[in-house]
């Protein structure tokens, strides 16, 4: 993975993983950290991410494993002000929590089989079947450079259509600060 994608994977994911940490940490400084620890992590593996299928669920679950560690390890420094069953149980997805993920997937795959073919091709072959930039130009005969902006230009228009399906569902306006 270049410093380029690793970037854009930073700031895709860290905000994200940011809040998965707090939730289970209570902690600003410390959630922060963790998040730099699991980039940290994954920048030293960068290598390899090419061939994870989902990063955002590796980076996942790295976060809960480190977090689970953290307050294992300063269990004495907090003796008596957490309930760290109630703690360590957040980290596993509640049942609604995966249902969530399912009706996302599943939405966000309708989206992309609405996409042009040429978009819809290259975001599969990337996101879903985790092929690298190089794999994707070998199969399809493009420019790297070509790939990465039309991956970038997909992952734009997914975020967007999904997000006119969030605010489309009864209940939820968009809120104009």
């Amino acid at each position: 993975m270049e410093r380029e994608n690793f970037v854009n994977l930073v700031q895709h994911m860290g905000r994200k993983l940011y809040g998965f940490a707090f939730r289970i940490l209570r902690n600003r400084e410390e959630s922060e950290d963790v998040v730099q620890e699991i980039f940290l992590k994954l920048w030293g593996m960068k290598e390899k991410l090419g061939d994870i299928r989902s990063i955002e669920a590796l980076a996942t679950a790295m976060t809960r494993n480190y977090c689970i560690d953290l307050l294992r390890k300063n269990k004495n420094k907090y003796a008596g002000d957490i309930d760290f069953s109630r703690w360590i149980s957040l980290a596993v997805p509640s049942p609604h929590d995966k249902m969530v993920i399912r009706e996302s997937d599943s939405i966000i795959r309708e989206i992309i089989e609405k996409m042009p073919e040429s978009a819809k091709s290259v975001i599969k072959l990337h996101d879903i079947d985790g092929k690298s930039y190089e794999e994707i130009a070998d199969a399809t005969g493009q420019n790297i450079n070509t790939i990465r902006v039309n991956i970038s230009r997909a992952r734009k228009f997914i975020r967007d259509e999904f997000n006119k399906y969030q605010y489309e569902q009864p209940g939820n306006q968009k809120v104009n600060n």
